[in-house]
């Protein structure tokens, strides 16, 4: 991935949403709820006095409408502040 986050934002890739529930009913597309879990996969340097805590490859979890989105090298992905990250799973 050609890209490299300033200051404390992070980029994530977004899990994949769930195509169907636990007693096998196959979910549409248009329910679908959006992953509110992804993997870290490129981190900024963080600010002055804060550097980042996060590192590629790690499982994050985010709120619900945390982040922007984008589309980079045909993958959708999210880039967002490293406060914007609720935990490391």
């Amino acid at each position: 991935m050609n890209i490299k986050p300033l200051a404390d934002r992070v980029v994530v890739e977004p899990a994949e949403a769930e195509t169907k529930t636990a007693s096998g009913i196959i979910i549409p597309d248009t329910a679908q709820e959006k992953p509110q879990q992804g993997t870290v996969v490129a981190v900024g340097p963080g600010k002055k006095d804060e550097p980042t805590t996060l590192k590629i490859g790690d499982k994050v979890l985010y709120g619900k409408y945390s982040g922007t989105e984008l589309k980079v090298d045909g993958k959708d992905v999210l880039i967002m502040r490293e406060s914007d990250v609720f935990a490391v799973v």
